[in-house]
């Protein structure tokens, strides 16, 4: 089976995904924690906090960390869709639908697997306890990251470049 995609269209896809997706994420995740009394370099120091030891940094450094931490976990995940609409062409058909779907099985992930593997007493969010945060997590994955990513995959499904020998 071929690809629906040309080799630079799939590349091009990856990066604008990732922007969009990611920018929207981020910035929830900000508004999220400043209703919350957060700020958002404490959102960005908590997202570097996952992989370095967050009291061997200055706090702006470990945002800087955080901040590339978060945009490479949505290149991975916009990889990740992009591999499969370019596959399975239905993907593209239904991407709003594809996008909410993708967007459950993402939050499903980070909250149900990496996050409690990392903050074991944190997570799992208790979905009786805290309807609240729960629906703003699933907006977000849904909303901001699922359906942008699904679009761009559909439109990139139709990009040509002259260049393209692949």
């Amino acid at each position: 089976m071929e690809s629906s995609y040309s080799g630079k269209a799939l590349i091009r896809a990856i990066v604008i995904a990732t922007t969009i997706a990611g920018t929207l994420d981020i910035l929830s995740a900000f508004v999220f924690a400043i209703m919350a009394g957060g700020s958002p370099l404490g959102v960005l120091r908590g997202i570097g906090g996952a992989i370095v030891d967050s009291e061997s940094y200055d706090r702006f450094v470990l945002a800087g960390i955080g901040l590339a931490l978060h945009f490479a976990i949505m290149t991975a995940m916009a990889t990740v869709y992009l591999l499969v609409a370019s596959w399975i062409r239905l993907v593209n058909r239904l991407a709003v639908l594809s996008g909410v779907g993708y967007g459950l099985v993402l939050w499903g992930v980070m909250y149900w697997i990496v996050l409690p593997r990392r903050w074991p007493t944190m997570f799992p969010i208790d979905p009786t306890r805290e309807p609240k945060e729960i629906a703003m997590q699933l907006f977000s994955h849904i909303v901001l990251v699922g359906i942008p990513i699904a679009l761009v995959a559909r439109a990139a499904a139709r990009w040509r470049f002259a260049s393209d020998t692949y």
